[in-house]
């Protein structure tokens, strides 16, 4: 198996609704460290898994709308509780949409999976890998 991984970063606000977030459940900040890793089982007729340069720019698109926002505020995450772990796979989604509409480049439809790992700090992260497929 091959892969490629990208990085970029976000800033967000939120709270954590609920008793087990405990002092999460107060407004607080966070920076994010966002990896994407592409995999595929062959490399494409260009010797690449992925153009990492639309990788990269296919990244900072997925974040935009979440950096430097509280996400409590955000009407597309509203009702959800925006965990590290919800966010990979928010974020997976938006990657995983880029592979399929050629956003990534014409041969990232042999991409096989896609793994976003969002790093809260130097001790804790959490990640969400799934198909590229629908």
């Amino acid at each position: 198996m091959y892969a490629v991984e990208v990085r970029d970063h976000i800033m967000i606000a939120h709270s954590l609704k609920g008793d087990v977030f405990g002092p999460a459940q107060a407004l607080h900040g966070a920076t994010f460290v966002v990896d994407v890793a592409f995999f595929r089982e062959e490399l494409d007729p260009d010797n690449i898994v992925v153009d990492i340069g639309r990788a990269t720019e296919a990244l900072k698109a997925a974040l935009a709308p979440l950096n430097y926002r509280n996400l409590d505020e955000a009407e597309e995450l509203a009702g959800q509780v925006t965990t590290t772990e919800f966010l990979c796979r928010h974020i997976f989604d938006r990657m995983a949409e880029a592979a399929r509409t050629g956003a990534l480049g014409a041969h990232a439809a042999g991409l096989s999976r896609i793994r976003v790992t969002l790093e809260e700090s130097h001790i804790a992260r959490a990640w969400f890998e799934g198909p590229v497929g629908g």
